[in-house]
């Protein structure tokens, strides 16, 4: 069964509906969920067996006792994920049609279901009516359908600080997690990098999901145009024949400069226009944090 359309996703009114629709999609398509439970912690020290894997050798208590030793882990079974959805003026481009806020909002609603699905905890931070609002991160279907609510119910508006959304949703998750920002990182660029970054160095699995209307990319209008910030509300007359490509340039050096700082970073990117079907969007991003995360990932219990 071939993805539905962005607009159809759209169009309906049921959030919990559409996302449920779009995780049906993935699950159809054969897509395991990458949310597993990954923190590991120390559970004890056993004498070295031959066959175990000498990465797990203690070597600074070999030193102290001259006895091998193999260190053992144990696997959390639960996760803790923070979606952050980006709330800002820009977020309501385009005004006729899909808005990025609500690819947005569907996005979120979507991976939080997959998550709640999975047995683990999501939670939401963002930012309405000036001030942040914060759902915990929990589990079961009375805290995921409370959680799609308030995603529903959100706007875009001029009020987004995303450094401090981001600071406070990482520092509210009770250990190490997944931070998920959905937005289309237009505000604070090196502020909000500058926070990713400190995320990331907390010890949190961070993902950018960078949002971009195709217009947005494009510049499609002729003649002279009257251009808003949707941020600022500054208007500006335009030439756009003579300045469509300049812009693209420019654009391309934003997204470039996102992606660039997300790798050096160890952050997750995704570039998702809104013309492509939340289902598709989804799954090249968990695909691609599944293949990240399966390379180096701590067994549950190393016992030999």
């Amino acid at each position: 069964m071939s993805a539905l359309s962005p607009a159809v996703i759209a169009a309906i009114a049921d959030l919990e509906l559409a996302a449920r629709l779009v995780v049906e999609g993935l699950r159809t398509g054969g897509h395991r969920s990458p949310f597993h439970g990954y923190s590991t912690e120390f559970r004890q020290h056993r004498p070295y067996r031959a066959g175990d894997d000498l990465k797990y050798l203690d070597w600074k208590l070999f030193g102290r006792s001259d006895r091998l030793y193999t260190r053992q882990f144990r696997e959390t079974t639960n996760l803790s994920v923070m979606i952050v959805l980006d709330t800002s003026a820009s977020m309501a481009f385009p005004e006729q049609g899909l808005s990025k806020l609500r690819y947005g909002a569907i996005a979120a609603a979507a991976l939080s279901y997959l998550v709640a699905e999975q047995g683990h905890a999501v939670g939401l931070m963002t930012m309405a009516d000036k001030k942040l609002s914060y759902v915990p991160a929990r589990g079961g279907r009375q805290h995921l359908r409370a959680l799609l609510a308030r995603i529903d119910r959100l706007a875009p508006s001029a009020d987004w600080d995303a450094p401090r959304v981001i600071a406070r949703g990482a520092q509210l998750l009770q250990r190490r997690g997944v931070v998920i920002v959905v937005s289309d990182f237009y505000d604070a660029e090196d502020e909000t990098r500058r926070e990713l970054r400190r995320v990331v160095q907390r010890g949190h699995d961070v993902a950018m999901l960078q949002l971009v209307s195709p217009a947005e990319l494009s510049l499609p209008y002729d003649g002279h145009v009257e251009l808003e910030d949707l941020e600022s509300g500054t208007r500006r007359l335009v030439d756009a024949a003579a300045t469509a490509p300049h812009y693209r340039l420019a654009m391309a050096d934003f997204l470039e400069r996102c992606r660039g700082h997300a790798l050096r970073d160890g952050i997750d990117y995704a570039f998702i226009a809104t013309d492509t079907p939340p289902e598709v969007a989804l799954r090249d991003y968990l695909v691609r944090r599944s293949s990240r995360h399966a390379v180096g990932r701590a067994p549950r219990a190393v016992t030999k």
